[in-house]
């Protein structure tokens, strides 16, 4: 069992990743640099919801490139109990094995405890990738209004990326004259 780490606001555990997939060291080469390597760093919000899995799709077949890193982040009530880090895990390796034969990019994968706004924010100053990309909630527009919601807090406290939000497959958007909200109660769908 390897350590639970303690950072200041959070706990996290790394996941070790299958050996297909290439590991990478730290990087070598800082950000304000004139040399660095050529592939992006990008942040994925992941959890077991179908919208996250629609939002993986979309950034690969739509931002990945080739020489790309992707950070798999995985917010969870506790990387200590063995159960949800076990189903994390399997999570983080089935999507990495994805990301590998479909878009050949290096995976790296973090599961980290506490409010999953906060630590996915506190994920991106440590990266500072080139964007964070979540899908959305699958909650109603009132349940997000009253409960507030991961990617809202994300687009507006995460100062170190942008961040793109990926509408879930089959999600109708409406013009209320102050912006655009899911519709409720579709009686279609796309």
């Amino acid at each position: 069992m390897e350590t639970v780490m303690e950072d200041e606001e959070y706990t996290y555990r790394d996941v070790f990743l299958p050996t297909l997939i290439p590991r990478i060291p730290a990087p070598g080469l800082e950000r304000g640099t004139v040399e660095r390597r050529r592939g992006r760093d990008i942040v994925i919000a992941i959890d077991h919801g179908r919208n996250s899995k629609h939002a993986f799709d979309w950034a690969l077949i739509h931002l990945v490139r080739l020489a790309d890193t992707l950070y798999l982040v995985h917010a969870v009530s506790s990387v200590r109990s063995e159960i949800v880090y076990e189903a994390s895990q399997a999570l983080m390796e089935k999507l990495s094995v994805e990301a590998f034969q479909i878009a050949m990019v290096r995976t790296m994968a973090r599961i980290v405890s506490g409010d999953a706004g906060k630590v996915i924010c506190k994920e991106a100053e440590r990266v500072k990738p080139a964007a964070v990309v979540m899908g959305t909630s699958s909650r109603s527009l009132i349940q997000s209004v009253f409960q507030g919601s991961v990617s809202d807090y994300c687009v507006h406290n995460c100062k170190s990326a942008p961040v793109i939000i990926v509408p879930g497959k089959g999600t109708v958007f409406i013009d209320n004259g102050s912006g655009y909200y899911p519709r409720l109660g579709s009686l279609f769908e796309i």
